[in-house]
Formats: structure tokens, C-alpha cells, sequence
């Protein structure tokens, strides 16, 4: 998924490219061969569904890259309903939306995170996270540590998505 100029990466930051490459293409893997009414699927208690765990990856990739850039600014606000209603729906298929225009966006949203990583300066480069309850207060987390919490996340997200679409036909991206 990397971009055509990704292959002159080397050390750390081919690595680091290297990892979420694999994860999301498990993820993309999973969704595979998906209609846009099994992408919005809930398959089990959970309220994911394979369309919502795509569009979540993506804007979590937009949000994490934008902090790598410009800080705690680019994370939002959790402090109106608006923007934890927006936060939910980002979890969910919209009327309109399609599994193939979700995948288009992540693409898309990865393109961008491969050329962040080839050409930010320095991956030591820190900002303050954001003051709220699921982060240490005070702390900073350098380009490279939000980069390490993208592939995390994406690997998490792509072994929900295994379990979701498991559920839904029976097929095993990992298993």
C-alpha cells in the first residue's frame, strides 16, 4: 500500500512502514470480497461492524498523523455531545457510504501517513498529548511513539475485524 517512493525507505523508518503496511493489509485482506450490506454488518455484541472498523482506522491514522504535525490540537474535542456522537458514528456505516469508497479514503489517508514518515524531519520530535482521562497527564509522545500507537492500533483492529467477519461467513483472514 506504500507509496511508489516508499521503497527507497531504509532503517527505522522502512520498518516502522513495514509494520503498519502488513496491518493493514490483514485489515484490508478481511474485508475482501465484502457487499456494502455485510460491511455493515454487526455480527456480534459489539457494535463494529468491517466498514465502521475501516473508516475508524483511517481517521485515527488522519488524527494521529495531523498530531505528529501540529499537536494536540489536531486530536478534537471530547467535551460537547456533538463530537462524542461524531466519534461514534465513526465506528458505523452511513446511509450513502460504501465499502469501497471507505477503503478508497484509508488508502488514501495511508499514501499520506508512508510520505509523513519518509519526510518528517525527526521522528524524536514530541508534542503534549492531550489533556484526558485515558492519557498520563503531562505527557509528550514523539512522532515515532504515535507511529508505534498506529500499528498497534491497526493490528487490533484487524484482529476485531477477523472475529467480525468470522461471524458473518465464516472466513479466517488469520486463522
Amino acid at each position: 500500500m506504500s507509496s511508489a517512493g516508499q521503497a527507497t525507505l531504509t532503517g527505522e523508518r522502512a520498518d516502522l512502514v513495514q509494520a503498519l503496511d502488513k496491518h493493514r493489509a490483514l485489515l484490508l485482506q478481511t474485508v475482501r470480497g465484502l457487499s456494502d450490506e455485510q460491511a455493515a454488518q454487526r455480527t456480534t455484541a459489539s457494535e463494529l461492524c468491517l466498514g465502521g472498523i475501516i473508516k475508524h482506522v483511517t481517521a485515527v491514522e488522519k488524527r494521529w498523523a495531523e498530531f505528529i504535525t501540529v499537536g494536540a490540537a489536531a486530536m478534537g474535542r471530547w467535551d460537547d455531545e456533538s463530537a462524542v456522537q461524531a466519534y461514534l458514528d465513526g465506528f458505523r456505516m452511513q446511509p450513502g457510504e460504501t465499502l469501497a469508497g471507505l477503503i478508497e479514503h484509508y488508502q488514501a489517508m495511508a499514501r499520506r501517513t508512508d510520505d509523513l514518515v519518509a519526510e518528517f524531519p525527526d521522528l524524536d520530535d514530541s508534542h503534549p498529548l492531550p489533556q484526558a482521562p485515558w492519557y498520563e497527564p503531562g505527557a509528550s509522545w514523539s512522532a515515532r511513539q504515535v507511529l508505534l500507537h498506529v500499528i498497534a492500533e491497526t493490528a487490533q483492529h484487524a484482529g476485531h475485524a477477523d472475529i467480525i467477519r468470522e461471524s458473518l461467513d465464516g472466513a479466517k483472514t488469520m486463522g
